[in-house]
């Protein structure tokens, strides 16, 4: 404990007086302007400092050759991680991807990001990043936090440069509280909650005053701390502004594992209520289209509070100005009207008259890629309008809302793609399973015509095997077989449709269709009749008795898409296409590979055939040329 007399000493002390000079000046100046020492006193000097105090930090990295180096960050700027040169930390690790990760920062917190932004979305890194041990998409850091990418760790260092000030004397207050306490609020009461909401459409006119996105995101400050001498309107600047700021990082921590939209704007709103005078705060998430792309003329109200149930006798539906709403997502910007009622922006809106609103704010839910919706305050007490610090308040909780709704629509975007990944690439290609994630819009999956070429194989003779083996036997031949011939399939571009007991059907040119679909679909039968001649020796050597196959082939025009029950569906194509190249199947022989004319043409003629005797085939009236594949 420090020698000093009981009046100046206060549990942390001893903290205190091995922090800098600065910050022991501010624990003095609180207490000899106090005739009353609290905890809260001492809290709000050590929050001026650290806000008149410029953080830094460092990552401090150790690459897998045991190589240590570090890298400074600085906030307000973003810090990409990777193995490509072109990144600000480049890592030489062999399970780091070119663009694994990134560091950004809002204000003094900085966050690990797992992945990179492509077109506007995030997209993962295939190792992940770690931090502390456990996988994370998204983390503030702390200091001693340690991340490990690849086989490389890095390290969390915060460091601090200091700013000196003086404080000169100022008028003694009458009492610490008066001095230092709070403001106080109301908390918001869920029977004030109200029934509905409306828009009005009404023109806008002068607006008071506006923030615009780069201060809304980046933050800005009207205290000035180049000189080394702090004025009293400084020292009260640097109080609001630490409140608002212990409320943000409040917000911040509530928020990390929250990933319910509700529950994300039910804490915006909360926190709202208790650092302005609002009376009403409306939540509003914009839609947007399956890409991801926002629809800024369409608002949906997420959250609805009241700080008093009285205010619900004044009116039952809460109407916001469409105009104001659509104005600030397409601007970027964040508006505050003081008197409402009197402003020309407003005037004849009866979104504002019938309900006595006297003063509004609306603040854009904007990060650095999107607007995802809005902020929109209003106050009904005369004697109690928004100031400036409430517009820069409700933007800046605007923004960091903004971040979590953006981080959780990127969570809930990978969830559904790794189910889409794995549904999909049961039957399709990698490639064509990436490219239907990356531009869903392209592809129709739904109810559709469309010329592909269609493929049935069948194994030969497999009753009689499947009667004289054993069904442990049975299922592995047949295993050994589909793995084999599916590989093949999707390394030709065809999408796997069905398995058909001892036989497959696959599609060529669905759902995303090519000049070569057609020539993709021979060489699928012929790669597929040589990989079951080199399969026969070792299913010889196992055990198991040797196959033969019979393939039929042929192009046109067909149906496809999910078809089923709400149970279950499968995608398919169904039509007189389908039926020929199964007839075709059925009677090609071992070894065979039988296509229709159609399908030559479809190549361009280019496959060596022979013709065969034309196929009679039902519901047509001439009978269908048949050619045989030379594939030996």
């Amino acid at each position: 404990m420090p020698t000093t007399d009981s009046r100046s000493w206060h549990p942390g002390t001893d903290a205190l007086h091995r922090k800098p000079p600065e910050q022991w000046a501010l624990w003095r100046y609180c207490r000899d302007r106090s005739s009353v020492w609290s905890s809260s006193i001492y809290h709000l000097g050590f929050t001026i400092y650290n806000e008149v105090t410029r953080m830094s930090a460092v990552l401090k990295i150790t690459e897998p050759d045991g190589r240590i180096w570090e890298k400074p960050l600085v906030p307000g700027a973003t810090f990409t991680i990777g193995r490509a040169k072109e990144n600000d930390i480049v890592l030489n690790d062999r399970r780091v991807s070119r663009k694994h990760a990134f560091v950004s920062s809002d204000g003094n917190v900085f966050r690990i990001v797992d992945g990179s932004i492509e077109n506007g979305e995030l997209k993962r890194s295939v190792n992940h990043v770690f931090v502390n041990g456990s996988p994370m998409l998204e983390k503030p850091l702390e200091p001693g936090d340690m991340i490990v990418i690849g086989e490389s760790r890095l390290e969390f260092v915060r460091m601090a440069s200091e700013v000196h000030i003086s404080i000169p004397p100022i008028k003694q207050p009458k009492s610490a509280a008066q001095a230092f306490a709070p403001a106080k609020s109301q908390a918001p009461t869920a029977a004030g909650v109200p029934k509905g909401l409306d828009f009005d459409d009404n023109p806008l006119g002068q607006t008071q005053m506006k923030l615009s996105a780069n201060e809304i995101i980046g933050g800005r400050s009207h205290t000035s701390l180049e000189s080394s001498f702090a004025t009293p309107e400084e020292i009260k600047d640097l109080r609001r502004k630490a409140k608002t700021l212990e409320l943000l990082y409040e917000m911040s921590r509530s928020l990390g594992t929250v990933f319910d939209h509700k529950e994300i704007f039910d804490k915006a709103t909360d926190l709202i209520f208790r650092g302005s005078p609002a009376d009403r705060v409306v939540a509003l998430l914009a839609d947007e289209t399956v890409d991801g792309r926002i629809l800024d003329y369409s608002l949906n109200p997420v959250s609805i509070k009241t700080r008093d149930e009285n205010i619900e006798q004044l009116t039952s539906t809460l109407t916001v100005s469409r105009t104001i709403t659509q104005k600030v997502m397409r601007e970027k910007i964040a508006l505050l009207s003081q008197d409402a009622t009197t402003d020309e922006q407003f005037f004849g809106a009866q979104s504002i008259v019938s309900q006595g609103v006297r003063s509004t704010i609306c603040a854009p839910l904007i990060t650095e890629s999107n607007v995802h919706g809005v902020l929109y305050a209003d106050r009904l007490d005369p004697f109690a309008a928004f100031s400036q610090d409430h517009l820069e308040l409700i933007s800046a909780v605007a923004a960091q809302t903004a971040i979590t709704v953006e981080t959780v629509k990127a969570h809930t975007r990978l969830a559904r793609e790794e189910v889409a990944r794995a549904n999909y690439s049961r039957f399709m290609p990698e490639y064509v399973v990436q490219q239907l994630l990356n531009n869903p819009s392209s592809f129709k999956l739904g109810g559709v015509n469309q010329k592909i070429t269609v493929l049935f194989a069948d194994i030969r003779g497999f009753t009689s095997i499947s009667e004289k083996e054993n069904p442990e036997k049975v299922v592995g031949l047949l295993n050994r077989f589909f793995s084999a011939m599916t590989e093949i399939i999707f390394e030709n571009g065809g999408t796997l449709d069905k398995y058909i007991g001892d036989g497959l059907m696959a599609l060529f040119g669905a759902p995303t269709a090519t000049d070569e679909d057609a020539l993709n679909s021979v060489k699928a039968a012929v790669t597929m009749q040589k990989k079951l001649t080199a399969l026969n020796p070792e299913l010889r050597a196992e055990g198991l008795p040797q196959i033969t196959m019979g393939i039929g082939l042929h192009t046109g025009v067909a149906t496809i898409g999910y078809i089923g029950s709400d149970r279950r569906s499968e995608y398919t194509a169904i039509g007189d296409t389908v039926n020929l190249a199964s007839r075709l199947q059925s009677n090609a022989e071992g070894g065979q590979i039988l296509m229709s004319d159609a399908t030559a043409e479809a190549c361009g003629n280019r496959i060596p055939v022979t013709p065969r005797e034309p196929l009679t085939v039902k519901n047509r009236t001439q009978p269908v040329n048949v050619l045989e594949v030379r594939w030996t």
